[in-house]
């Protein structure tokens, strides 16, 4: 009678097994009960009607050999001494009960683990059988129920891989329907949640989670925090911010652990808005936030250039009484520095001292690259030197910030001594320090040396991405090599990287510096065509192109075209149209888009500024230009030379020798050093009002000052004295500009047309 009703309770748990199994299908007595039935369906049915009739004739074969009752005091001790060839327990396998028949063995041994476990082990490596989901989740329950979790949760891994390999069971549902086996709580459950989180099964382990919200069991909430900080690495934010919901719909109480999880998500992600209101939710709560929060806001906002905000999160995290740490001050220096505030980030470097703070490899890396940024070297390499006297390492971060700001600096030489330094020490060379390397050669015109370099780095198996083909393409293009940027861009097209709406800029750039505008139009029109929206990068570099070539008609039609679609113009945009429009002479219609550049929300800066008083001056409307330098510098911008020398060459141009003078001087009084142009401006004017003494002596005092006079200089003198009949002088002034070998000679006077 006892055994009948333990066989009735196994029955049950088949019979679910093959709901599993069969997805609940009925199954008729008709013909067609099994049409769609997969063959490892029909297999796993066998077994489990096998397993029915081991419940009803326990351990009863039909053949001769095997009527000997095996009971579970005889299969104990075959398995204790290791019997594995005995005779009765071989038999198992020459039949297709043989999954019904392990199964039943594991649940008779339940009170015995580790005898159900070593004979487990043994029966899966046997021919033709190698376990089936029911056996390995009665396992489960059995290695779980008797605290042996380390184990269950190898066993449930190898279920899991075994699910991936043979498809056509859930490791839930089977766990469900062997549930009875033990009396084992729901325990086993969080521990399958927890093992497909290890496993990286996501999305499997989410499924599990619902699974388990149905059937009103939850997993842990410690393991809930794994899942959720396991997807954020992953960058699944989307899974990461159902998950969390789900947590909440389910009442699992979410900790400050849980919520820095949620908040960093939420700012890699540039959802600073959700990520404040999580932080303000988790204080309703109840929970207090702990250093980490706090960081992970401070970064969050330095990272999108919300400087205020963060400093805000800042002085409240001490308020609190939360110490800052060294993590704190990084991100506030990294913050400062990417908001262009080098002073403030020393300042926290200070501060973070002074409160017993060190300064650690990312602090020191952090302001470097700042430094070099901004173009700050010299501060850069005394920081790049005190961290190694201080017995801390550069990075690979560290040596490409370095490397990659000397050659914004033009210093190749220095560039490739710390490249060398860097392959000496071993750091890790990868696809950012190159391509920092490359565009330096390759904005210096060493392309060849560039693409050497690019070479050396497909070598070692790093795969090029766009921007290294883009700062080769734009090199040759700027030496004038189209065809070897073509064959790069071929390249590029075979690798799969597509272009992008910068490398689309570069090839556009190139057309124009070759004066091919139709290519390059042609090539705009066909980026409208498939669907790329132009930039304002690109409408600017080709009305530049067209001004140049002088279509000041089709240069403004861009003007209109952006605005058409929508694309708002830069101040260079403004700054290459009204250069432009003074060059062809249309002055007044400069001035018009100078006026209107505050209604798109630009002001005009000091290049804008230079450019319509140069225009300005060049046509005769002195006064306004006059103006315009004084409205200038009293929006506090200190004119540059171009300034100076444009109002001044204005004032030469009316006569006007003693204004022109007068912003010489005040040029100098600004530190500001005349240059070739400014100089021979000044010379052409003397000469026009027969002052030649003193332009001579202007022109020793440009050499002196070791600018070399081109032909335009000379020839104002040269003229002058032949006008004057001084043909002595004239021959003199030429001879000694031989000597000095700053001249070859001078074919013709002309004089510069002012």
């Amino acid at each position: 009678m006892c055994m009948r009703k333990s066989s009735l309770g196994y029955f049950r748990v088949a019979r679910k097994s093959l709901n599993v199994l069969f997805n609940k299908t009925s199954i008729s007595s008709s013909s067609n009960a099994f049409t769609n039935v997969s063959p490892l369906g029909c297999t796993m049915f066998i077994w489990f009607t096998g397993f029915i009739h081991m419940f009803q004739f326990p351990f009863s074969t039909g053949t001769k050999k095997h009527q000997e009752d095996l009971n579970i005091v005889s299969v104990r001790q075959i398995i204790q001494d290791e019997r594995w060839d005995d005779f009765r327990l071989v038999g198992f396998f020459s039949s297709v009960l043989a999954p019904a028949r392990v199964s039943r063995i594991l649940v008779e041994l339940k009170e015995e683990p580790c005898l159900a476990f070593k004979f487990f082990n043994w029966a899966a490596k046997q021919d033709g059988y190698g376990g089936t989901a029911e056996s390995y989740c009665i396992l489960v329950h059995i290695l779980f129920a008797s605290r042996m979790y380390f184990d269950a949760q190898e066993v449930l891994k190898s279920l899991i891989y075994k699910r991936r390999v043979l498809p056509g069971f859930d490791v839930f549902d089977v766990m469900w329907s062997t549930k009875g086996v033990c009396k084992t709580g729901f325990g086993v459950f969080d521990a399958l949640f927890s093992v497909l989180t290890h496993l990286g099964l996501f999305e499997e382990a989410n499924e599990c989670f619902s699974k388990m919200r149905k059937v009103k069991i939850l997993p842990k909430a410690r393991s809930c925090n794994v899942f959720l900080h396991r997807v954020s690495k992953s960058g699944q934010s989307n899974l990461s911010r159902k998950f969390f919901n789900d947590m909440i719909a389910a009442k699992i109480i979410p900790s400050v652990f849980t919520y820095n999880i949620m908040i960093d998500v939420m700012c890699k992600g540039g959802d600073l808005e959700t990520a404040r209101s999580l932080f303000e939710q988790m204080k309703k709560m109840g929970l207090t936030p702990d250093v980490v929060t706090y960081n992970t806001l401070i970064d969050g906002y330095g990272k999108f250039g919300q400087l205020q905000e963060a400093l805000c999160i800042f002085e409240e995290m001490k308020v609190t009484g939360c110490n800052p740490d060294a993590i704190t001050y990084n991100a506030l220096i990294n913050c400062s520095c990417k908001s262009e505030q080098i002073p403030k980030a020393f300042w926290y470097l200070r501060d973070m001292k002074e409160k017993g703070i060190k300064p650690n490899q990312v602090t020191y890396s952090t302001l470097i690259d700042g430094l070099c940024k901004e173009g700050m070297l010299q501060e850069a390499n005394k920081f790049f030197a005190g961290m190694r006297l201080v017995g801390l390492f550069p990075n690979e971060f560290t040596y490409t910030s370095l490397i990659d700001g000397n050659c914004k600096a033009g210093n190749l030489t220095e560039a490739l001594e710390l490249f060398s330094e860097m392959v000496k020490t071993g750091k890790v060379l990868n696809i950012v320090t190159y391509t920092a390397l490359i565009d330096g050669l390759c904005k210096e015109g060493k392309v060849e040396e560039g693409e050497r370099v690019f070479r050396d780095m497909l070598k070692t198996g790093i795969v090029a991405n766009q921007l290294s083909y883009t700062a080769l393409v734009h090199g040759y293009f700027k030496k004038k090599m189209a065809e070897k940027a073509v064959v790069l861009l071929k390249e590029m097209s075979e690798e799969g990287i597509k272009a992008d709406i910068s490398l689309y800029g570069t090839i556009i750039w190139g057309l124009c510096e070759q004066g091919k505008l139709k290519e390059a139009t042609i090539l705009m029109d066909e980026m409208i065509y498939g669907g790329l929206k132009l930039n304002h990068f690109i409408y600017t570099t080709l009305m530049d192109a067209y001004f140049k070539a002088g279509k000041a008609r089709e240069a403004l039609s861009l003007l209109d075209k952006m605005q058409e679609v929508g694309v708002v113009p830069s101040v260079v945009t403004y700054c290459v149209l009204i250069d432009g429009l003074c060059r062809v002479g249309m002055v007044e219609e400069a001035s018009n888009h100078f006026e209107r550049m505050g209604d798109v929300g630009l002001h005009p800066n000091m290049v804008v500024f230079t450019a319509l008083i140069d225009g300005l001056s060049k046509n005769y409307s002195l006064e306004e230009a006059k103006n315009l330098f004084h409205i200038m510098a009293g929006k506090g911008m200190i004119p540059d030379k171009f300034a100076y020398t444009s109002l001044m060459d204005g004032n030469l141009k009316h006569g006007y020798l003693q204004e022109a003078f007068d912003l010489r001087d005040k040029m100098l009084e600004s530190g500001i050093k005349l240059d070739l142009h400014a100089y021979t401006s000044l010379i052409w004017g003397l000469c026009q009002y027969d002052q030649v003494k003193e332009a001579r002596a202007l022109l020793a005092e440009m050499i002196e000052q070791g600018i070399l006079p081109d032909k335009a200089a000379y020839s104002c003198l040269i003229r002058k004295y032949h006008q004057q009949g001084n043909a002595d002088e004239a021959i003199e002034l030429h001879n000694e500009m031989s000597e000095r070998g700053l001249i070859t000679g001078i074919n013709g006077h002309a004089v510069p047309n002012k």
